[in-house]
Order: structure tokens, then sequence, then C-alpha cells
């Protein structure tokens, strides 16, 4: 499956962004997503994640009640709603698409990756 990212921009704290990632060529409902970012000089880390059926969500902490995913099986998109963005936001975030079964945090999981899209919080 190939991943599109889009969305990404600057944009002042507190304010709101919506990224979006286009699937193609697999069966999107077959497959686990979720978004990730990377921060300069930092590790990639889960943000959100929603399950392959039943649209069941996960978040990190840091992003709990601020950031929404979902996922548009008519349109093979994943989204993820960022509000009330904090400079600490800024990274490139990426989507990626895990085969496996269940939900997982662990970045190995996921063997398909979009290109990234840059959100830039400025304060």
């Amino acid at each position: 499956v190939q991943l599109q990212a889009s969305g990404g921009g600057l944009v002042q704290a507190g304010g709101y962004l919506r990224l979006s990632c286009v699937a193609s060529g697999g069966t999107f409902s077959s497959y686990v997503m979720a978004w990730f970012r990377q921060a300069p000089g930092k590790e990639r880390e889960f943000v959100a994640g929603v399950s392959r059926s039943d649209g069941y969500t996960y978040y990190a902490d840091s992003v709990k009640g601020r950031f929404t995913i979902s996922r548009d099986k008519t349109k093979n998109t994943v989204y993820l709603q960022m509000n009330s963005l904090k400079p600490e936001d800024t990274a490139v975030y990426y989507c990626a698409a895990s085969s496996w079964g269940v939900f997982t945090k662990t970045s190995r999981a996921y063997a398909y990756w979009g290109q990234g899209t840059l959100v830039t919080v400025s304060s």
C-alpha cells in the first residue's frame, strides 16, 4: 500500500490543522492506521492510531484531548485533526499502516509509511 500525507504547515500556538493520508494499492480496511511524529533531534514517536474495523482510537498522552484520528473507508483516507496546537507539537508527521491484526504503538510493526508532512507551531 502507498501512503500520501498532506496538510502540514505553519500555525500559531492555539491554532489547528488537519492532516490527511490517502492510501492506495491495498485494501484499506485491512490495515491498522496510525500517525507518528519526529521532532528535530528526537526519536520518532507514536501520536495516534485507529483500529482496522471497529474504529477504536488510541492516543499518546501528550495529545489526548487535543488530537482526533479518524478514517474514512469510502475515501481510503485517515485524518488527524489537531487542535490547541503547542510549539512542542512541531515535528514531521508520518502516517503509517500495519497489517498486524491488532493495534500497536510500536513503529516497527508498521511496514508502510508516507513521506511525512511538516507541522510548525510558532509561539
